[in-house]
């Protein structure tokens, strides 16, 4: 049976599939300049830029913004939320402050149906 996925979900998942392909793009870019010149700051900016990869990661960011507020709104409607709610308020409170608390967030996001 097949999955069913929300909005918020199925939009991170194009967005990270994009993100890991202009990140794949970038590196192979970076190899074959570097065998050229040397690769500076304005040099890896550029290529950032060109390769698509800056505005694949900004993407990424807006769709794991936007999952992280449905989850949290979500899950408020579960019997485990309501069992658990000052340890779960607990780690959405952390996660701009931790980047493993933000991972664990949308891993948990993305198993919510």
């Amino acid at each position: 049976m097949k999955s069913i996925y929300s909005k918020a979900q199925m939009d991170y998942m194009k967005a990270k599939t994009v993100f890991e392909g202009r990140a794949s793009v970038l590196e192979k870019t970076i190899e074959k300049t570097s065998k050229t010149r040397e690769i500076t700051q304005e040099v890896m900016e550029g290529l950032v830029l060109e390769t698509g990869f800056h505005a694949a990661f900004n993407e990424l960011l807006t769709a794991e913004n936007n999952l992280i507020e449905w989850s949290h709104v979500t899950i408020k409607h579960e019997k485990t939320y309501r069992e658990n709610k000052q340890p779960i308020e607990s780690m959405y409170e952390q996660l701009n402050g931790s980047p493993e608390m933000r991972a664990q967030i949308i891993q948990l996001a993305m198993k919510i149906r």
